[in-house]
Formats: structure tokens, sequence, C-alpha cells
């Protein structure tokens, strides 16, 4: 049997080959030019002041979490309909997540439901939206509720780089939020085998950023805490000298991961073409939800960078499972998955008290969803079969 067509899959050309083998051949493994040349990169694209490149997504949420301040006992309200690391990253810090139900139409959290939540006291020391499938929250209307409470806000944009905003803005230019987080992990829309990056607009934030990700260690930029120890030549500090000043990481990003995310970044605009490609075709052959399948995300605050593409089907109602669903796909070709189980669901966090029972929509959703083949290099006739035969096994 031929290698199954996955949901998803990284799109890496000789140039990327050729990045990363320049890098080896003559520049610096880690801590060397690609890194900030990268971060300049992203930082550029999105509209943002500054970005931090970090070892993966979940390093970025994680330091993230720790320059907004979150510590022991701080509320922090997140999505439910996420990968764990959009909670996991606060229970690093000590925080504790409470989960919002999302919309019926984006599967993004919900900023009424987030508003109920608010109400409780302590009020949320940050909040943590998450762009599912690349599709931007209701940011407006979530950084209006944080502004009432005075939280922090955090984008999960780990799906998202190269969506926009209804403004016309892309993700991670921090208009509305203090910091957004990255992830360029191989299934993601561009890959650094494993990489991630923190945008912000705030000075204060990035100088954080920087110390954590290298040890409580930023080289030259920050304030001496003990200038009695450094040497001093010609009126400048020593370059031997250095301050940990904090407690930090080693979450760096070396350069051969940056020269890919640096290659794969040149041809970000074409992979998004044709992610918004295919992902019409689906929509076309499946919104109206004749076929027994239906769309998921028929809504939206504006342009999905089309990182999944997710369809609901009523499984058990005159149909078999999922799991036998997904078995007569696999038998045809095709590899899919289902993006998320709730993050409540998890035994560490049932154990911990959570449930879906206050989460209806996410509950609801969950006994629905499938992701379906969505990558640059799916072909037109691939598709095509795939729509044939997702219909045939699921008669």
């Amino acid at each position: 049997m031929s290698r199954p067509i996955p949901y998803g899959r990284h799109c890496v050309d000789e140039d990327d080959v050729q990045a990363v083998a320049d890098v080896l051949r003559h520049g610096w493994l880690t801590q060397g030019p690609k890194v900030q040349e990268f971060e300049t990169a992203i930082a550029e694209y999105v509209g943002a002041k500054y970005a931090v490149a970090v070892s993966n997504g979940t390093a970025a949420l994680h330091i993230a979490c720790i320059a907004a301040g979150i510590s022991s006992g701080d509320r922090v309200i997140t999505s439910a309909n996420s990968f764990v690391a959009s909670a996991n990253c606060i229970r690093y810090t000590g925080g504790t997540p409470e989960f919002a139900d999302i919309e019926h139409g984006t599967l993004n959290l919900d900023p009424g439901y987030l508003r109920g939540l608010c109400r409780g006291k302590p009020a949320p020391k940050a909040i943590i939206p998450v762009h599912f499938g690349g599709l931007p929250c209701n940011m407006a209307e979530i950084a209006a509720v944080a502004a009432d409470t005075g939280a922090c806000v955090i984008e999960d944009a780990a799906h998202a780089i190269g969506g926009r905003y209804q403004t016309g803005e892309r993700v991670g230019n921090c208009a509305y939020s203090d910091m957004t987080v990255f992830s360029f992990h191989p299934v993601k829309n561009i890959a650094c085998g494993e990489g991630g990056m923190v945008t912000t607009n705030r000075q204060s934030l990035y100088r954080h950023l920087l110390r954590l990700r290298g040890h409580g260690i930023n080289k030259g930029d920050d304030p001496l805490q003990h200038p009695q120890y450094a040497g001093n030549y010609e009126g400048k500090v020593d370059r031997w000298y250095y301050e940990m000043q904090e407690l930090g990481f080693n979450f760096r990003l070396t350069d051969m991961q940056a020269a890919l995310g640096l290659s794969q970044y040149r041809k970000l605009e074409r992979f998004l073409e044709r992610r918004h490609q295919l992902a019409a075709v689906y929509c076309e052959a499946f919104g109206n939800g004749s076929l027994g399948i239906r769309v998921a995300q028929t809504g939206g605050w504006g342009v999905s960078a089309r990182h999944l593409f997710v369809v609901r089907i009523a499984f058990g109602e005159g149909r078999s499972s999922r799991t036998a669903y997904m078995h007569r796909l696999l038998e045809r070709g095709y590899t899919t998955q289902v993006h998320y189980i709730p993050i409540p669901m998890h035994p560490y966090y049932a154990r911990l008290g959570y449930t879906l029972e206050r989460l209806p929509e996410t509950r609801e959703y969950y006994r629905e969803a499938l992701s379906i083949p969505l990558f640059v290099g799916l072909t037109d006739e691939q598709q095509r079969r795939f729509i044939s035969d997702a219909v045939e096994c699921l008669a």
C-alpha cells in the first residue's frame, strides 16, 4: 500500500534544503544572524515592532505567560477547543486555567461566554484566545472584555500565520493584544522543523522575552544590575561580561531552523493561495451539507490562514462511528484526524476537576469533528478523489 495522504504535510523544496546547507557550511549553528533575520522578517510581515524566536510554539506560550506576570493562583481563560499547550502554559506558571465555550460558526472562543466568566472574582490575569484552524477570533470584542477587566491578552496564533483580522491587518500585529504566539511545527503553514515566535509592540515585554528564552541572560541590551563587577575598556563594558538577571530557560532557536523558516516564509503567500484554493473546493462540495458532510467553520472575523479544514458529520445518526469511518478512509488511502480532544477531557485536567458540563458547543463539536486533507502538496486530482471517497465511505 502506498503512503496514505495525510490531513497535513510540510512542503520542503530544494531551496529550503540549500538554505540549511548554507548555514551548515558557512554560518553559525546557533545564536547567529539567521535567527535575528527571521525575527525581523516575521515582525515586518505581521506589522509588529518586535519578535522573539524560540525553540517551539509551546515554549513561546510558556515565556509569554511568564512575561504577562501569571503566577500561582491567577485565573487565566482560554478556549476548551485547542491543543493542550494552550492550557499547559498556564499551569507551567502556577496559574489556574478556565475554559470558555466556542462559537458554533467559528469554533473560536465565544466572547459572550468570556464576558460571563470575567464577572467572576478575582478578575482574570490573562486571556488566551486561540485562532482555531487559522481563523481569527473576534479580537475586537475580546480586547474590549480584557480592557474592562485589566487582563493581559496573549493570542495563540499557532495556526494563523498569514491570517488577517476583519480590518485587513495581519494576525500578529498585536493591535488587540499584548503578545501573539506562532508555531512553526512541520504541519503548520511554514515549518522550521520545530520553532515558535512571540510578537509584541511593547519594548519591556520584548526585553523580558529575550531574557526568558536564554537562561535569564540578555547580553548587552539590559541595564547592568551589578556594574561593579563588569570590566570597562574605553567607556564600554567588556564584551565577556554578562548577567543572569532572572531564572530563564534554554528555549533558543538554532540558525539552521531559522534558515529553514526564512526560506519557507518567502513562499508563505504562495502557500496561502494554494490552501485557499483547496479550501474553496471543499466549501463548494460540502457547503450545503446535503452529502452528510458539513463545513465546520462557516463564519469568521477575518480571513483564515487555512491551517486546517474541519468538517462535521452526525456520526451515529443512522451512520457508523467516527472511528469506523476513519478506518474506511484509511483503507482508501487517507489519514484523517480529530482537532481536538477538548482539553478538559484529558485525564490530567479531569483529575483537576474539569469537565465539559458547562461547555455544550465544545461537547457537540467534538462529537462531529473530522479534519480532512489540506496541505500545499495536495493535488487537484487527489482532492477530487478524496471528496468522492469521503461521500462513498459515509453511505
